[in-house]
């Protein structure tokens, strides 16, 4: 089957990927301990699109099916008890 390159982004906080159009495939997130939580939105003010609670003090992936989730930028807007996300979109 053909497409397209799957690319990865990894973030250590809120904000834009800054990858432009992106069907997100896969999140991995490492978390800490407290509540961890993790919401991307359809770009900087746009809806939510992923939003997961997550178990402490654990690595977590997380993979989106079919074509994935079409946004116009992968933007991190709550990051909360994570040190790291990686995106791997396309």
């Amino acid at each position: 089957m053909a497409g397209s390159d799957v690319r990865a982004k990894r973030l250590t906080a809120t904000g834009s990927a800054g990858v432009g159009p992106a069907r997100i495939r896969q999140v991995q997130v490492k978390t800490t301990t407290g509540s961890p939580r993790l919401t991307i939105s359809d770009g900087n003010g746009g809806s939510t699109v992923l939003d997961m609670d997550l178990d402490a003090s654990d690595t977590h992936s997380v993979n989106i099916p079919d074509e994935g989730i079409r946004v116009a930028d992968i933007y991190v807007a709550t990051f909360t008890a994570c040190t790291s996300v990686t995106v791997f979109y396309s």
